[in-house]
């Protein structure tokens, strides 16, 4: 059997570090947020977030949770799109899916 086609453990993404696809550090994976009627992962909650990413509101959290849809490659670290170098505008649409 293909390594590759073989199932992984979810739980093996906690701990990986978070980076955008331009190599900025973005966090790492402390937990998964799950949607169990799907059976599938829907985010991403990320701790010792780079602050500055995020504005001041969500550096005093906890963390944040990245939507899974961001994810764009698993390995040895984790790649996002670059869309989480942009969330600073508060304009933006997709500020309001990080959440604390």
């Amino acid at each position: 059997m293909d390594p590759e086609s073989v199932p992984q453990e979810i739980t093996t993404l906690v701990g990986r570090e978070v980076y955008s696809k331009n190599g900025v550090f973005v966090g790492e994976v402390e937990d998964l947020r799950l949607d169990l009627d799907r059976q599938e992962v829907t985010g991403l909650a990320l701790h010792q977030i780079n602050t500055e990413l995020f504005d001041q509101e969500v550096r005093s959290s906890r963390g944040v949770i990245l939507p899974y849809r961001w994810v764009q490659a698993v390995g040895d670290v984790v790649i996002v799109n670059d869309i989480v170098e942009r969330l600073r505008s508060p304009d933006s649409d997709e500020e309001e899916e990080v959440a604390a």
